[in-house]
Protein backbone atom coordinates (compact mmCIF):
# COMPACT_ATOMS: atom_id res chain seq x y z
CA UNK A 1 0.00 0.00 0.00
CA UNK A 2 2.81 2.31 0.78
CA UNK A 3 4.09 1.78 -2.95
CA UNK A 4 1.00 3.32 -4.09
CA UNK A 5 0.59 6.14 -1.62
CA UNK A 6 4.33 7.44 -2.07
CA UNK A 7 4.25 8.36 -5.53
CA UNK A 8 0.73 10.13 -4.80
CA UNK A 9 2.11 12.16 -1.93
CA UNK A 10 4.77 13.21 -4.10
CA UNK A 11 2.68 14.48 -7.20
CA UNK A 12 0.28 16.09 -4.67
CA UNK A 13 3.06 18.17 -3.15
CA UNK A 14 5.27 18.31 -5.70
CA UNK A 15 3.20 18.66 -8.68
CA UNK A 16 0.73 21.67 -7.03
CA UNK A 17 -0.01 24.04 -9.54
CA UNK A 18 0.66 27.72 -8.43
CA UNK A 19 -2.29 28.93 -9.81
CA UNK A 20 -4.55 26.28 -8.33
CA UNK A 21 -7.35 27.63 -5.70
CA UNK A 22 -8.61 26.25 -2.16
CA UNK A 23 -11.62 24.09 -2.00
CA UNK A 24 -14.57 27.61 -0.79
CA UNK A 25 -15.35 27.58 3.12
CA UNK A 26 -11.23 26.62 3.57
CA UNK A 27 -9.40 28.55 5.87
CA UNK A 28 -6.62 30.02 3.12
CA UNK A 29 -10.30 30.48 0.49
CA UNK A 30 -10.53 34.39 -0.33
CA UNK A 31 -13.32 36.06 1.89
CA UNK A 32 -13.67 32.93 4.41
CA UNK A 33 -12.29 34.65 7.36
CA UNK A 34 -14.13 34.58 10.22
CA UNK A 35 -16.35 37.35 11.31
CA UNK A 36 -15.01 39.99 13.43
CA UNK A 37 -11.40 39.09 11.91
CA UNK A 38 -8.68 41.48 11.23
CA UNK A 39 -7.42 41.67 7.08
CA UNK A 40 -3.99 41.79 7.18
CA UNK A 41 -2.27 44.17 5.29
CA UNK A 42 1.02 42.53 4.46
CA UNK A 43 1.89 41.41 0.71
CA UNK A 44 0.19 37.50 0.19
CA UNK A 45 3.51 35.52 0.10
CA UNK A 46 4.12 34.11 -3.06
CA UNK A 47 3.44 30.20 -3.78
CA UNK A 48 6.19 27.46 -3.44
CA UNK A 49 8.29 26.39 -6.26
CA UNK A 50 7.36 22.91 -7.40
CA UNK A 51 9.93 20.69 -7.32
CA UNK A 52 12.59 20.30 -9.98
CA UNK A 53 12.66 16.93 -11.98
CA UNK A 54 16.14 16.24 -10.13
CA UNK A 55 14.71 17.27 -7.15
CA UNK A 56 12.01 14.28 -7.85
CA UNK A 57 13.73 11.96 -9.10
CA UNK A 58 16.20 12.48 -5.77
CA UNK A 59 13.03 12.05 -3.44
CA UNK A 60 11.70 8.82 -5.28
CA UNK A 61 14.88 7.30 -5.58
CA UNK A 62 15.63 7.83 -2.22
CA UNK A 63 12.55 6.70 -0.82
CA UNK A 64 12.27 3.27 -2.97
CA UNK A 65 16.06 2.84 -2.25
CA UNK A 66 15.05 2.50 1.76
CA UNK A 67 12.23 0.19 0.58
CA UNK A 68 14.31 -2.04 -1.36
CA UNK A 69 17.51 -2.39 1.22
CA UNK A 70 14.65 -3.08 3.58
CA UNK A 71 13.18 -5.88 1.68
CA UNK A 72 9.45 -4.23 2.13
CA UNK A 73 8.94 -4.04 -1.88
CA UNK A 74 9.52 -5.93 -4.94
CA UNK A 75 8.45 -4.38 -8.28
CA UNK A 76 10.00 -3.02 -11.51
CA UNK A 77 10.68 0.33 -12.57
CA UNK A 78 6.92 1.25 -13.60
CA UNK A 79 5.00 -0.05 -10.65
CA UNK A 80 7.39 2.13 -8.46
CA UNK A 81 6.79 5.14 -10.96
CA UNK A 82 10.13 5.58 -12.16
CA UNK A 83 11.91 5.71 -15.70
CA UNK A 84 14.18 3.22 -16.94
CA UNK A 85 16.92 5.54 -15.87
CA UNK A 86 15.92 6.73 -12.17
CA UNK A 87 15.44 2.42 -11.71
CA UNK A 88 19.09 2.18 -12.61
CA UNK A 89 20.65 4.93 -10.26
CA UNK A 90 18.10 3.17 -7.97
CA UNK A 91 19.70 0.24 -8.14
CA UNK A 92 23.06 1.92 -8.03
CA UNK A 93 22.19 3.32 -4.72
CA UNK A 94 21.19 0.03 -3.42
CA UNK A 95 23.85 -1.99 -4.29
CA UNK A 96 26.20 0.94 -2.52
CA UNK A 97 24.34 1.00 0.34
CA UNK A 98 24.09 -2.76 1.24
CA UNK A 99 27.92 -2.84 1.67
CA UNK A 100 27.92 0.02 3.53
CA UNK A 101 25.72 -1.35 5.70
CA UNK A 102 27.24 -4.46 6.15
CA UNK A 103 29.90 -2.58 7.22
CA UNK A 104 28.17 0.39 9.24
CA UNK A 105 24.91 0.23 9.81
CA UNK A 106 21.97 1.43 8.43
CA UNK A 107 22.41 5.12 9.83
CA UNK A 108 25.49 4.93 7.07
CA UNK A 109 23.37 3.59 4.46
CA UNK A 110 20.70 5.98 4.80
CA UNK A 111 22.89 8.83 4.48
CA UNK A 112 24.74 7.45 1.74
CA UNK A 113 21.68 6.67 -0.21
CA UNK A 114 20.09 10.44 -0.39
CA UNK A 115 23.80 11.24 -1.13
CA UNK A 116 24.11 8.89 -4.52
CA UNK A 117 20.54 9.29 -5.61
CA UNK A 118 21.03 13.33 -4.84
CA UNK A 119 24.02 13.09 -6.88
CA UNK A 120 23.12 10.82 -9.64
CA UNK A 121 19.63 12.68 -10.04
CA UNK A 122 21.41 16.02 -10.69
CA UNK A 123 23.50 14.39 -13.25
CA UNK A 124 20.98 12.74 -15.21
CA UNK A 125 18.87 16.12 -14.93
CA UNK A 126 21.80 18.22 -15.60
CA UNK A 127 20.60 19.66 -18.95
CA UNK A 128 17.10 19.11 -18.29
CA UNK A 129 14.93 16.41 -19.02
CA UNK A 130 17.06 13.05 -20.55
CA UNK A 131 15.56 12.57 -24.38
CA UNK A 132 15.20 9.06 -25.38
CA UNK A 133 10.95 8.48 -25.05
CA UNK A 134 8.97 8.52 -21.83
CA UNK A 135 10.62 5.56 -19.99
CA UNK A 136 14.00 6.77 -20.71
Amino acid sequence: MVGLALPALLCATACARPDSHPPPNSPSAPGSSPPGAASSSLPASSPAQPASDADLCARLVSSWSRAVLDGDTYGDYQSMGLSHGQYEILRDVVAAARAVRERRGARAAGQLIDRRARHACTERYRHGTPSGGPWA
